[in-house]
């Protein structure tokens, strides 16, 4: 018989995404970011490629990023509203982790399992800010496939793109719960 864990599987069951609006100061120190981003890391890569980077904003650089949203946003001709939205998303937190996917050119294997770990990357990196006590939320938005955002912001390669930005920060309110998926209209079971 396998060895269970409780404890994992009642975060699992209980793992709730906190608002980005709704984080602030403090964030976590670099050593704890350093294991939030070691447990990302452990995510399933077929092939061993490692088809994902981070990159790791602080204060500083989210209110660059802010900056260059707003700007890239007006050149784009988006709502103004939206466009403030996006760039708050970088000062309101003290912490983003953008997680770049960045495909490896391979005979074996296909981009888009490439992508599909890019995408565990996010979702582990998420998990592991708050089983370490933090409030984290993934987000992207148009930024995320904007050239000459991902090229000034983020130094991205032409091939690369972001798979995620990974908010994290204090909570300061509880997040309500949300309606989730209907088991039974999303399985079929086959004996």
């Amino acid at each position: 018989m396998p060895a269970p864990n409780p404890a994992a599987l009642d975060f699992m069951l209980a793992r709730r995404s906190r608002p980005a609006k709704t984080l602030s100061g403090p964030g976590p120190d670099r050593a704890t970011l350093e294991t939030i981003l070691t447990a990302a890391a452990r995510t399933p890569d077929h092939g061993k490629l490692e088809p994902w980077r981070f990159v790791v904003i602080g204060p500083e650089a989210g209110a660059r990023l802010a900056r260059l949203t707003e700007t890239r946003g007006a050149a784009k001709g988006l709502d103004p509203e939206k466009i403030a939205k996006d760039a708050s998303a970088f000062t309101r937190a003290p912490v983003c982790i953008a997680v770049l996917a960045s495909p490896v050119a391979s005979p074996k294997i296909p981009e888009l399992e490439q992508t599909l770990s890019a995408g565990a990357v996010c979702l582990a990196a998420v998990n592991a800010a708050l089983a370490s006590g933090w409030g984290a939320n993934w987000l992207t938005s148009w930024m995320a496939f904007d050239r000459e955002w991902l090229s000034e912001g983020l130094e991205a390669a032409e091939h690369e793109w972001c798979a995620g930005f990974i908010h994290v920060g204090t909570e300061t309110v509880a997040p309500p719960e949300r309606p989730r998926p209907d088991l039974a209209a999303k399985t079929t079971w086959w004996a």
